[in-house]
């Protein structure tokens, strides 16, 4: 589990601080009062995050950031000093922000800064600048984020290094680079990445309002004007994280059923009329398979809701388990699921069904000390019918004989 270090001399608000920290995070939280505390807690563990007090009894001069530092340990600065000129000196040096303690809503600033540096770990960054000076000075700050960072000198590597690592989420940008140019760039991002799969941000001490307006109509998400406040630069960089996170929320749940987390029949249909279409052109085999649990009332009647979902669920698992990592899973109905089975022949088909069957047969799912089983019945249309609805209507029809016939089976066409 990953720890935080609060350094604090004032054991009312480092307790107050440690409190709301627990409630709020999945980490364990270790108080110091000195820097002579805290030093005997860097030799013991390792910290995700330091949060200073920059006046301790034995360090009344901020020795304590210099230390943290040293050990390479990221730290935020807290502090009710509001001179202006240690605010900057301070800021100078590698720390993540400078907080000053003066209300509850700072704490709570703290706990959405340091959630926000967690997942900026799933996060990948590339830097692109012609100036091997800025570029280290970019990758540190950009690190010191808990981002995962890539840097090159112009546009073409960066083109290169997008299709080496397609899950980038943003591009650092400067406009003047030889052999390609941040707006060239810009403009040759967006021919493959929208807006809502990754973030540009133009770097840049051109002053010109013309050049300012040509990124952000080409695709620029937003401009920074060289020299920039590394509290700026933060704030920019987090918030664009966020927004794609926001968008990536939005379309999961447009796209996800709610309960199992497998595709819905909206996003089903959109995609797979698409796959239908070039698979039919190239000769593929493919298949479509309607699921359903039997006697799924009688569980539902007999256990009640939550075990009944809790054997949805439990379906789903091992549909998205034993299929191809292209194949689509979708719930159609309340116990229905729908799988196409891509570029896979009749047989292959088949022999990964029979196992889904047979997987879910010879096991249950636990509701307080009750095991439940259950069976299912599948239909599977893999002839090329004229249209994909057709061929849905086809894997319906031999489910609906499936369950007339006995249940706990097969049947294809």
């Amino acid at each position: 589990m990953h720890r935080i270090l609060i350094v604090e001399d004032n054991k009312t608000l480092a307790k107050l601080i440690a409190k709301k920290l627990t409630s709020r995070l999945d980490f364990e939280i270790d108080v110091a009062f000195s820097m002579q505390e805290a030093k005997l807690f860097t030799k013991k563990y390792e910290y995700f995050i330091a949060l200073l007090d920059l006046n301790l009894p034995d360090a009344p001069n901020g020795e304590i950031v210099d230390y943290m530092l040293s050990k390479n340990i990221r730290s935020i600065v807290l502090t009710g000093n509001v001179d202006k000129e240690l605010r900057k000196t301070i800021l100078q040096k590698e720390v993540i922000d400078y907080i000053k303690k003066d209300g509850v809503e700072n704490i709570d600033y703290i706990i959405a800064t340091i959630m926000r540096l967690f997942k900026n770990q799933n996060h990948k960054v590339l830097i692109v600048d012609d100036s091997m000076v800025f570029r280290n000075q970019m990758q540190k700050m950009v690190k010191n984020l808990f981002f995962n960072v890539y840097s090159v000198a112009h546009g073409e590597e960066a083109l290169g290094m997008l299709q080496t690592h397609p899950d980038i989420k943003i591009v650092l940008t400067d406009y003047n680079m030889p052999v390609m140019d941040g707006l060239s760039l810009t403009k040759e991002i967006r021919k493959t990445h929208s807006k809502n799969e990754l973030s540009i941000i133009a770097l840049s001490s051109n002053q010109d309002d013309e050049i300012t307006a040509l990124f952000l109509k080409n695709g620029a998400n937003d401009y920074i004007y060289k020299p920039f406040s590394k509290e700026e630069f933060s704030c920019r960089l987090n918030n664009t994280i966020e927004a794609l996170e926001n968008i990536d929320m939005i379309t999961h749940n447009a796209t996800r059923d709610f309960l199992t987390g497998v595709y819905n029949r909206r996003y089903f249909y959109q995609h797979a009329t698409e796959y239908f279409d070039t698979a039919k052109e190239n000769a593929q085999s493919f298949g479509i398979a309607i699921i359903d649990i039997d006697d799924f009332k009688k569980i539902n009647d007999k256990f009640g809701h939550e075990a009944a979902d809790k054997v949805i669920v439990h379906l789903s698992r091992v549909l998205t388990t034993n299929v191809d990592i292209n194949d689509i899973v979708a719930k159609f109905g309340n116990e229905e699921f729908c799988v196409l089975f891509k570029d896979t022949s009749t047989h292959e088909i088949m022999e990964k069904l029979q196992s889904i069957r047979h997987k879910v047969e010879n096991s249950y799912v636990k509701e307080n000390d009750t095991e439940i089983s259950f069976t299912l019945s599948i239909g599977v249309c893999t002839s090329s019918e004229d249209t994909l609805q057709e061929m849905v209507n086809t894997a319906d029809m031999l489910l609906y004989n499936a369950k007339n016939s006995g249940t706990n089976q097969i049947l294809a066409n």
